[in-house]
Parts: C-alpha cells; sequence; structure tokens
C-alpha cells in the first residue's frame, strides 16, 4: 500500500438555508481517501477562505494525514501570531477533515475513536426565536407537540430592534435593555404558568446587559428554574461572572465567542460556569475540543456546544460526535435553521426528533458534501447578507454595543 499523503486542499462557500458557510475538503492521493470540515466565520468568510487557501495548504501538501496533532501545533504556531477566531476557524476546518480521514482509515466513527457512546442519542434544545410574548407561547406549544422538552426562548432575537423604535440617525438594530428585561421575564412567567414543568427554558443574554442589570434580570427568572442563564457577560468581562455566580443559582453557561484558551480555562477552573458552550471551529477544531472536554470533566463542568444557524451538517455533525462519547456532555444546541437544502448538501447530517440528536454510523464524520448541490447555493454577497446587520446593535442614543 503506497504511502499515503495529503494531495489537495480545497474551500467551499454555499448557502443552503441563506447563511454563508465554509467548507474544507482535504484530498489525498488515494482519491477514494477524503475529509472534509467546517470552517464558517459567516461574518468574515472570505478571509478564513483565503487564510486556507493561501497559507495552510502550502503546510499541508505532501504531509501525512495521519498527523493530526502535529498538523495542528504547526499551523497554530506558524503564523506566530495566534489564538484568533479568523486563524482558528481555518485551522478548525482543517482539523475536522483530518479527523474525517482517520475515521474513513479506521472504518470507525469519531466517536468510536473517541472511546465510544456515552449514551444512545444526544439530548438537545431547540430555539424559540419569537417576535411577541403571544409569538412564543405557540411556539412553544408546537415544539412540546413536535416531543422538545428543553427550549432557549428569545422574544424578538436578542433583545432586538421591535422592542425600541426611536428616531434614529445611525443604521443598527436598536434595543432598550430595560424594555427587553421586562419583556423576557413576563415572557418566562406566562410560558411557565401556561406549560409548567413540561418545559425547560434557556435565555441567552448576548451580552446584551451590564453586569449588574444580568444579576437583577437572573433574580426575577430564578423561580422559572432555568436550566441556565447563557453569555451574561461578554469574553472581556469575564471576571463579573464570580459577582454574578454569587447572587443567582441559575447555571450559568458561555463559550461561544471564546478564541483563546485562556478564556474556557478560566471560567472552567473557578467554577464560574456549568456548562462550556464553545464554537468547535472557532477553537480550532477537534483537537483543542478534546482537550477542553477532559479539562472540564475534571472540574465537574458540563459540555453545550454551540450549534447555531450559521454552521454546516458537518459542524453539526461534529458537535454530536464529541457530545455522544463525552460522559459530561450536558445538552447540545440545535438550530431551527437545518433544513431539507442542508440535508441535500451535506448528505449524512445528523437528524433531531423528540428531543434528542441522532447521528449515523458512517465511518469518520458520517457527513459529506455534494458539491453540485452546494453549486446551487452559491455565496451571498456581503452587502446582502443578514448576518452583517444583526451584529449591529445600538442603545436608545445611537451607542455601538456588542451583538
Amino acid at each position: 500500500m503506497k504511502k499515503l499523503i495529503i494531495k489537495n486542499v480545497k474551500t467551499i462557500i454555499t448557502a443552503p438555508e441563506g447563511i454563508n458557510l465554509l467548507v474544507v475538503k482535504v484530498e489525498t492521493n488515494d482519491p477514494s481517501i477524503y475529509g472534509v470540515g467546517c470552517a464558517t466565520f459567516t461574518q468574515r468568510v472570505k478571509v478564513v477562505k483565503e487564510v486556507i487557501d493561501q497559507y495552510l495548504k502550502p503546510i499541508l501538501i505532501g504531509q501525512s494525514p495521519n498527523k493530526i496533532e502535529d498538523i495542528w501545533q504547526v499551523c497554530t504556531s506558524n503564523a506566530y501570531w495566534r489564538n484568533g477566531p479568523v486563524l482558528n476557524c481555518a485551522i478548525g476546518g482543517v482539523d475536522m477533515a483530518l479527523w474525517d480521514i482517520k475515521g474513513k482509515l479506521a472504518d470507525m466513527p469519531l466517536y468510536e475513536l473517541l472511546g465510544g457512546k456515552c449514551r444512545n442519542a444526544v439530548p438537545a434544545y431547540a430555539h424559540v426565536d419569537a417576535g411577541s410574548i403571544k409569538d412564543a407561547l405557540k411556539q412553544v406549544k408546537e415544539r412540546i407537540d413536535n416531543g422538545w422538552t428543553n427550549l432557549r426562548v428569545q422574544i424578538n432575537g436578542y433583545g432586538g430592534s421591535e422592542l425600541e423604535k426611536p428616531k434614529e440617525e445611525n443604521d443598527g438594530n436598536y434595543y432598550n435593555p430595560l424594555r427587553y428585561m421586562e419583556t423576557t421575564v413576563k415572557a418566562f412567567k406566562e410560558i411557565k404558568s401556561a406549560f409548567g414543568n413540561k418545559v425547560n427554558l434557556i435565555h441567552d443574554v448576548h451580552e446584551k446587559l451590564t453586569p449588574n442589570q444580568v444579576i437583577t434580570l437572573a433574580g426575577k427568572l430564578e423561580e422559572y428554574d432555568l436550566l441556565f442563564l447563557e453569555d451574561p457577560v461578554s469574553p472581556e468581562q469575564l471576571l463579573w461572572l464570580k459577582q454574578i455566580r454569587n447572587h443567582t443559582n441559575i447555571p450559568l453557561a458561555m463559550g461561544e465567542l471564546f478564541n483563546n484558551p485562556q478564556e474556557w480555562q478560566q471560567v472552567i477552573q473557578n467554577h464560574y460556569v456549568d456548562y462550556i458552550r464553545c464554537h468547535i471551529s472557532q477553537i480550532g477544531g477537534i483537537t483543542p475540543a478534546r482537550k477542553i472536554i477532559a479539562f472540564a470533566d475534571v472540574y465537574g463542568v458540563q459540555t453545550a456546544w454551540h450549534g447555531p444557524g450559521d454552521l454546516s451538517g458537518i459542524g453539526h455533525a461534529v458537535n454530536a460526535q464529541l457530545s455522544i462519547a463525552s460522559h459530561n456532555c450536558g445538552l447540545q444546541e440545535w438550530s431551527n435553521s437545518i433544513k431539507k437544502n442542508t440535508y441535500d448538501v451535506f448528505p449524512g447530517t445528523p437528524v433531531a426528533k423528540s428531543g434528542y440528536i441522532y447521528l449515523n454510523d458512517e465511518p469518520g464524520l458520517g457527513v459529506d458534501i455534494n458539491e453540485e448541490a452546494a453549486a446551487e447555493f452559491p455565496e451571498i454577497p456581503f452587502a446582502k447578507d443578514w448576518t452583517s446587520k444583526w451584529t449591529t446593535m445600538r442603545l436608545p442614543d445611537g451607542t455601538s454595543v456588542r451583538p
């Protein structure tokens, strides 16, 4: 058998559900052996593509795809400046593709290489993204009727423009923090009153409040027994988590914006969070995720990987593969945006049913990309991309704030 080497690295941008996704395809000198990974950073998708095409590809050509750890270390160190979202996502996509190849060579699903299943399926939560409290009640009932018991509830996204429409000069999504808090508390009260213990609730603050406002909101939400309160502060304000933790019994979750190992290390080691929610490509792929899982397990912290709409079917499969093989998996985010187009472009994408995510037993990640189908959903120009708009958040006086 000839020595297996990396022959080519391809990058593919596609938008099957109206969100730009970036896929990496690592090809070897054996045409039947290749791997795929998700490198999506949808707000800066072309920048990540350029890093892979111009900088990582020359490093990878001629290398053995089996040297996953060494390749990860070299790609991370070669740029000298490291731990940023662009480079991490580029490396993360390559890393996933190499693990996909590893599983195919072993003729095993990734979860088998990670020690095997810890559970039969992955417990998950779905989204309720409502325009009003009345709409939220309707959506919650629909989710419960479809077997979902864990739901993340947001009214107008993350406190967005429908809650406040001042006369404005600057473009952006305006919101009033106090009205946002009031609406959220009222919504949770009505949902719990209507459905009681039939549903477990989650809320994502998404950095929208000051730390003291978070303490106030958490105090008002405590009686509704939340599964967790997500992203109460930004990564730049992690030290506030200690004070928030001391003022509420609600479990806390963070991680989707983390890039640097010091961020997840700090919140886990200090018991600031109950759930770590990293975005797998953003931290650099499966290789660092395995280390986070082990570290979190030692400190009694559970995983709840970030699973938004700006994630390919490959990315969702990576999340589920890690979750099903991790003893400290808490639950998994499942986006409502995963529809037929995703399954057409990414055959093998996991399936969610009645609150659980089910994987297939195919070798590697179990997901492929249909390049012909992907081409039917071309890249959306930045100026028309909704993801570049919702991230421009403003207070009523026009101040730009974290999205």
